[in-house]
């Protein structure tokens, strides 16, 4: 799974519209830092066995959202997410990775896939070298 991609779907939705576009960056943003910080909170307060499982399944899955909110803010550039999404059939993508949204409710899942994906780019540069995703073109 493209962790990019599924940002860059998510943020389009049916019809790219900005406001959609503004809503799932928040999302993204919010998701990482409340649900990092509640879990950590769980985990610094709470004595019990069940407590420290929900603060450590809060934690990994709010993590999840950290890769998707750095694709986002690339993304939210101007063009960017048109340049992402061209010559791709949206709506079949948007079913496809409708139930791939799932993968969030995994601690740590995004972040595995994130990590594997910029290996892989780092791998098959030349010399090693990788720009980030969306980062390419000169300012």
């Amino acid at each position: 799974m493209n962790v990019r991609r599924l940002a860059a779907i998510d943020m389009y939705g049916t019809r790219g519209t900005t406001r959609r576009r503004r809503i799932i960056l928040t999302e993204f943003i919010l998701g990482a830092v409340v649900m990092v910080a509640i879990g950590g909170w769980i985990l610094g307060h709470s004595p019990g066995i069940g407590d420290l499982t929900l603060g450590l399944w809060l934690t990994g899955a709010g993590l999840n959202y950290a890769p998707l909110a750095v694709h986002a803010i690339t993304l939210s550039r101007p063009g960017a997410l048109e340049a992402e999404l061209a010559n791709v059939d949206t709506t079949r993508e948007l079913r496809r990775y409708s139930t791939r949204q799932l993968w969030i409710v995994i601690p740590l899942s995004l972040v595995a896939l994130s990590a594997r994906e910029a290996i892989s780019l780092r791998r098959s540069r030349p010399g090693g070298a990788r720009q980030l995703p969306g980062y390419d073109e000169e300012p």
